[in-house]
């Protein structure tokens, strides 16, 4: 195939996914239900929560070169940002699909190994999810009686665990097989895995665990310091208790994780969590609506002109 075509190809495909997810995003959106709340909000509040946003990303994306380090990989971190910003896009078009677009963008401009990358990735997971159980075990020990209802409410607790303990007895006997096997699918398997494997443990080789584990919590404090600071938007939620404004952004927090971005199911949750504190209906789910088309707002942006920067900050690799 002609150099020049394949050059092409490359610079245009990243404008085709951008101009997609971002139309994907906010085509969905209500606008006539929630201009109305848009138009009373104290944008002073919501600029400040955004710029607290955008810092956690940074973070999170200087944060990643500590965990690729101890495999050897040294990557740049305006590579790093834009990887990140192109993942969160992508994962509002189709959920979960970010992470692989983000590791495939590190492996193409920085040269890391996929699976490696995505090791990573997949450690960032691990690590989230177990800093926001921190955050939940903490919040039951001051108020269990409502995060119990909505756990109750929300999910069917014993079918979950039925659910984990079939997947994991599958996931048991799929390793086994991978293990045994003589097959060259199954061989290709076992490498992609070890690789895996390779990637997740990363964690446990940081030479600078102290800085690592700052950024970390500097992250996660962002993240609940911008949900705050938002609600300050509309007079309304004012008073709100800063209970209220942790249950409320572990219920949408959770949200951002199975679904893409949080679209609808976000402000609904905050919604729930707010009225479990007696808190106005329609401020609340106006609240939900602005920090979540916010956010949204800001990662669009920065996600569609990652698309377009990727391959020209990375000119001279395409050749």
């Amino acid at each position: 195939m002609n150099k020049k075509l394949i050059k092409g190809f490359k610079i245009g495909l990243p404008l085709l996914l951008a101009s997609f997810f971002g139309w994907l995003t906010f085509s969905k959106l209500p606008f006539s239900e929630i201009i109305p709340y848009f138009k009373k909000a104290n944008y002073l509040w919501v600029l400040t929560g955004m710029f607290i946003g955008l810092l956690s990303h940074i973070s999170r994306a200087y944060r990643w070169q500590f965990m690729l380090k101890p495999l050897g990989y040294s990557i740049k971190l305006p590579n790093s940002f834009m990887a990140l910003f192109a993942a969160y896009l992508a994962n509002y078009g189709i959920p979960r699909s970010g992470e692989v677009l983000r590791a495939a963008v590190i492996t193409n401009y920085e040269k890391v190994p996929f699976e490696q990358s995505f090791g990573t990735i997949v450690a960032e997971r691990i690590i989230d999810l177990a800093v926001i159980l921190i955050i939940v075990a903490i919040t039951l020990f001051f108020q269990f009686d409502f995060i119990y209802s909505i756990l109750l409410e929300t999910f069917n607790l014993t079918k979950i665990l039925f659910g984990l303990g079939i997947l994991l007895v599958l996931g048991i006997a799929f390793l086994i097989f991978i293990q045994k096997s003589k097959l060259k699918i199954a061989i290709k398997i076992k490498n992609f895995l070890s690789g895996l494997i390779k990637g997740v443990t990363s964690i446990f080789k940081l030479k600078q665990k102290w800085t690592f584990l700052f950024h970390t919590i500097f992250i996660w404090c962002m993240y609940v310091l911008m949900f705050y600071i938002t609600s300050f938007a509309l007079e309304d939620l004012n008073q709100t208790p800063f209970a209220a404004i942790i249950v409320a952004f572990i219920a949408a927090s959770f949200t951002i994780a199975a679904t893409n971005g949080g679209l609808f199911f976000y402000p609904a949750a905050v919604l729930a969590a707010f009225l479990l504190f007696d808190l106005p209906k329609e401020p609340s789910y106006a609240f939900g609506w602005i920090v979540w088309a916010s956010q949204t707002v800001m990662i669009t942006i920065i996600g569609i002109l990652s698309f377009i920067c990727l391959p020209i900050y990375n000119k001279s690799k395409l050749n």
